[in-house]
């Protein structure tokens, strides 16, 4: 096996032209999330390659537009033997084109790296994992075990593409997400948005303000938006609770966030306002749950308003999660647990390096990814893939195609060798 193993990263070697022409191809399907919509071209490309490779296809709608696509490979003696999915979204980033060198959709080579929307998050991981899989086909090597390849939609906008996988059925013994890790092997924290609402049950005049802001005035109102500043700011003091009171191996102290994204409120400038709208981010962390951090922020904000005359009589309702950030305007992605001394992660370790001659850094990603939903249905999982964080999203966004091509011969062994491991009896 070692020596088959030996030949195939020669021609990843020999090859990487290829790879890099791969990379050039799925960078040019123009797939920004937002506005969405924009798949069905790259997974029905993904579709037909995997196809060519002997893959059983599953193609279905998430959303019009937005396709999945999962490729079985069925392995020789599935029953005894590890299966593996690799996951990876086709959706970016959306484009203002403004700043960039050229179009994002254009990729071109520069100074040993290529650049496009999407290089580094996460069409060059996905690049990679097909073209692995393809020297593994043409050199006729069968595997004992299952490869599912996930191609899914959605990432970039909370648009669960990898849970609809999850509620399809798939499942393998292991999981690697080829996403933006930097080739570190990574669990995630945790995200939930989140709306609380104030809503006044009486609607003023502006006129009466004064009758509701100074002695004798006599009229029980408020302004919600000034409410909503109050709100805003226990949820600050909370923020930096936690911060003090809560921390996790791998994260910077205070990660654990809760961001005011985005206010609405008001009528206009003749009213007081009697309505308000405040949509946060929070980010929990891999030991938590979007449940828990969701009742510990409605607990505290209710026993703010306890204490403040109106809010008593005038409650803030929360709405946590959603499916879409387009759709439903919330999302939610779980947590991810890397077990260090699980046999897969230690033949990825292995893997690693065989190729990079240093062992792989184990942490935690700062970001969030679909590897979340996959550990959440009971898989072992991982991030593991090319790119860093400062290029995801990123005006001129690159990745190393030297990292890409170590990412393809790490691969490379990692599904030979996890692929042809009996499974414990």
């Amino acid at each position: 096996m070692n020596k088959q193993i030996d030949v195939l990263l020669q021609k990843a070697e020999e090859q990487k032209n290829e790879l890099i022409e791969l990379a050039k191809t799925l960078i040019a399907f123009q797939t920004p999330a937002p506005p969405a919509r924009n798949t069905d071209k790259i997974q029905s490309w993904i579709a037909g390659f995997l196809n060519e490779m002997g893959f059983s296809i599953d193609k279905w709608e998430v959303y019009p537009g937005d396709p999945n696509v999962v490729g079985v490979l069925k392995g020789t003696d599935s029953g005894s033997h590890q299966s593996l999915i690799i996951n990876g979204h086709v959706d970016v980033a959306e484009v203002d084109e403004e700043g960039w060198e050229h179009d994002p959709f254009h990729p071109v080579e520069k100074n040993g790296c290529l650049v496009g929307r999407g290089a580094a998050d996460m069409k060059g991981g996905m690049a990679s994992v097909l073209f692995a899989l393809k020297l593994i086909r043409n050199a006729g090597i069968d595997l004992p075990g299952d490869v599912i390849l996930q191609s899914v939609i959605g990432e970039e906008v909370g648009e669960a593409g990898t849970l609809e996988c999850c509620k399809r059925g798939y499942r393998a013994d292991f999981a690697v997400v080829a996403d933006t890790s930097d080739l570190h092997i990574q669990g995630q924290g945790g995200v939930i948005t989140g709306w609380i609402e104030l809503k006044s049950r009486q609607t003023f005049h502006d006129g009466t303000r004064r009758n509701m802001i100074h002695a004798g005035g006599g009229t029980f109102g408020a302004s919600v938006i000034e409410k909503m500043a109050k709100i805003i700011h226990g949820l600050g003091e909370l923020e930096r609770h936690w911060a003090i009171m809560k921390s996790y191996p791998g994260f910077k102290a205070g990660t654990n966030t809760i961001n005011p994204a985005v206010i609405e409120g008001g009528r206009h400038a003749a009213f007081i306002a009697d309505e308000c709208r405040l949509w946060i981010t929070v980010h929990f962390y891999p030991n938590e749950t979007h449940e828990e951090v969701a009742a510990e922020i409605e607990d505290h904000i209710n026993r703010l308003s306890d204490s403040d005359v109106w809010l008593r009589e005038n409650r803030p309702v929360f709405t946590w999660g959603g499916s879409s950030m387009i759709e439903d305007r919330g999302e939610i992605f779980p947590a991810l647990e890397v077990d260090p001394h699980h046999p897969a992660v230690s033949e990825l370790t292995a893997s690693h390096r065989h190729i990079k001659q240093t062992n792989p850094v184990i942490d935690v990603s700062q970001s969030v990814t679909d590897g979340g939903w996959l550990y959440n249905a009971g898989i072992p999982s991982v991030i593991y893939g090319p790119g860093d964080l400062h290029n995801a999203h990123a005006v001129n966004e690159e990745v190393s195609i030297e990292q890409l091509v170590d990412y393809t011969k790490i691969m490379l062994g990692f599904i030979i060798k996890w692929c042809s491991t009996r499974k414990e009896q």
